[in-house]
């Protein structure tokens, strides 16, 4: 089941679990959007809202995994989680959300006895990061920290800039304190740190706990970050909030396919041990939102094969460091 799959990212992922003849059951709130989505992909529908865990439990039955893709998800998450471990059904989404990634955590224990597996950030967010970060301490065991950069944003999709807003008034979320350059194989690039999912993951993945993480941003983005927090009280008005995120998405729910094949993702990684030995590597892909459509579909396919790992996972957890390496124009090179 792809919940949220007419959504900007529901739809792509949707589109390729369907292309790849994966047995799709599409769901949501708006059954007009379903129906259509439905019509196209000759596949099943179920529609039905969050609030109320009575229908999500109806919703969901049967089902032997779900893919959430309905964000921001520090405000789904924990509906679609709850009656998959009631279920006994896996869980996957497509999150990058920090908050999201600690509160499944706290869940991993209950979804171990269940026999269930939680395994958010299975797209862009964060299947290429946590398996770079997992190859790095596969050749380093020793490391004792980590830094990870990212870059392939890229324009934002509709969700992507609610999500965005929703975080605003979290600390740390907005504000970018520190700024270092780093090479993804085109010369040096300004980068600024912030809260990102592997915060989270690669600790789970490796057994790090000094991670920091860095994203690609533009003087003008730099900029925004360093006023950031004197703005976040006015995003907590909802409407001056869909407002910024539908500037950020420049009225379009997302890239269009011309952008998104022009587009490149691009990580940074690099593993430091006591002595001082540190080892680097690179890695390139396809645009973050194809990236994520490809990550999750073939995590979920694993998943309908019997490839599972009960409690809470990450993508390099559940399926080792090279699984970002099935994804088709994913490559990686070791730097240093």
């Amino acid at each position: 089941m792809i919940y949220g799959a007419y959504g900007y990212t529901g739809a792509l992922v949707a589109r390729e679990a369907a292309a790849r003849g994966l047995p799709v059951v599409l769901a949501g709130r708006d059954s007009e959007r379903l129906v259509a989505l439905s019509r196209e992909l000759r596949v099943p529908w179920r529609a039905f809202p969050l609030t109320d865990p009575d229908a999500v439990r109806r919703g969901i039955e049967g089902s032997a995994a779900v893919l959430h893709c309905a964000g921001p998800f520090i405000r789904t998450w924990r509906a679609v989680a709850e009656a998959c471990l009631d279920l006994r059904v896996h869980y996957l989404d497509v999150t990058g959300e920090l908050p999201v990634f600690h509160g499944l955590a706290a869940l991993g224990p209950h979804a171990e006895r269940a026999g269930v597996m939680l395994l958010p950030g299975a797209g862009f967010d964060v299947v290429p990061s946590d398996c770079l970060a997992a190859h790095l301490v596969r050749r380093l065991p020793g490391a004792r920290s980590l830094v990870i950069a990212f870059s392939g944003l890229g324009r934002m999709s509709i969700g992507t800039a609610r999500t965005f807003m929703a975080h605003a008034d979290l600390p740390g979320t907005l504000a970018g304190p520190a700024v270092r350059a780093f090479d993804f194989g085109d010369g040096p690039v300004p980068c600024v740190a912030l809260p990102w999912g592997d915060l989270a993951t690669a600790p789970r993945s490796t057994g790090v706990s000094q991670v920091s993480t860095y994203m690609a941003a533009s003087v003008t983005e730099r900029v925004l970050l360093r006023l950031a927090p004197r703005i976040a009280p006015f995003l907590r008005n909802p409407r001056v909030a869909e407002l910024t995120a539908q500037l950020l998405a420049r009225g379009a729910a997302g890239p269009d396919p011309a952008v998104r094949t022009r587009g490149r993702s691009r990580h940074y990684a690099e593993a430091t041990d006591a002595s001082g030995n540190t080892v680097a590597a690179r890695q390139r892909g396809p645009d973050g939102y194809t990236l994520t459509a490809l990550t999750a579909v073939e995590i979920a396919r694993r998943v309908l094969a019997g490839e599972v790992r009960p409690g809470w996972q990450t993508p390099a957890s559940a399926y080792g460091p090279d699984l970002v390496l099935a994804i088709p124009g994913v490559e990686r090179e070791d730097v240093r």
